[in-house]
């Protein structure tokens, strides 16, 4: 299957320091990776309805909603970029995550099976000299992953608070060159790690 990017964004500020620095890693691609970049700010997702136990899950077939699951799940790799907002991914993001729990009740999407091999990746800025703040936002993801059976390829960290900061740290930049050119693991839970 041909590597196909799906690049997530979360941000409520256009062209901010997570999308500078996503876009630098994104610029290492090999030619022929497709590539779909979706703002969540200009495509909306409404609040999430949990009908997890109830039985009129149909398939969206129009919106933003629509848009955003077709995408999920044709994308071979999917990179949530969010800043770190109060520790963890920003509301448009959670929200999009949320949405998750709903195609995973969809009849005949078999959501969590076609995710499943493919990688999560995270790329965030955060406005902090200590990443370990950022911890609650890669569990997020990695725990996200796991659950779903998915490959997880980390977290891309950067340092920014001012629009254009992070173009300023240079060891992101560095990482950024070689991000997305990782073995990325087959993501576990941190319990299934102790008990190994």
């Amino acid at each position: 299957m041909t590597r196909r990017f799906l690049f997530v964004l979360g941000s409520s500020r256009p062209d901010g320091n997570t999308e500078l620095l996503a876009r630098r890693a994104a610029e290492q691609l090999p030619e022929g990776v497709e590539q779909q970049w979706i703002d969540l700010a200009a495509h909306p997702l409404p609040d999430f309805e949990d009908l997890r136990h109830d039985s009129d899950h149909v398939r969206p077939t129009e919106g933003n909603v629509a848009l955003l699951l077709d995408a999920t799940l044709a994308a071979t790799d999917v990179v949530i970029v969010s800043p770190l907002y109060w520790y963890a991914v920003s509301a448009h993001v959670k929200r999009y995550l949320d949405h998750w729990s709903g195609w995973l009740r969809t009849p005949g999407l078999d959501f969590k099976a076609t995710l499943a091999g493919r990688t999560l990746w995270g790329v965030t800025a955060l406005a902090h000299d200590e990443q370990v703040v950022a911890d609650p936002l890669i569990g997020t993801l990695s725990n996200s992953a796991a659950y779903m059976g998915m490959r997880f390829g980390g977290v891309l960290l950067g340092n920014g608070s001012k629009p254009g900061d992070v173009l300023r740290d240079e060891e992101a930049l560095s990482r950024a060159k070689t991000f997305f050119a990782q073995d990325a693991p087959l993501a576990r839970f941190p319990y299934e790690d102790r008990a190994a």
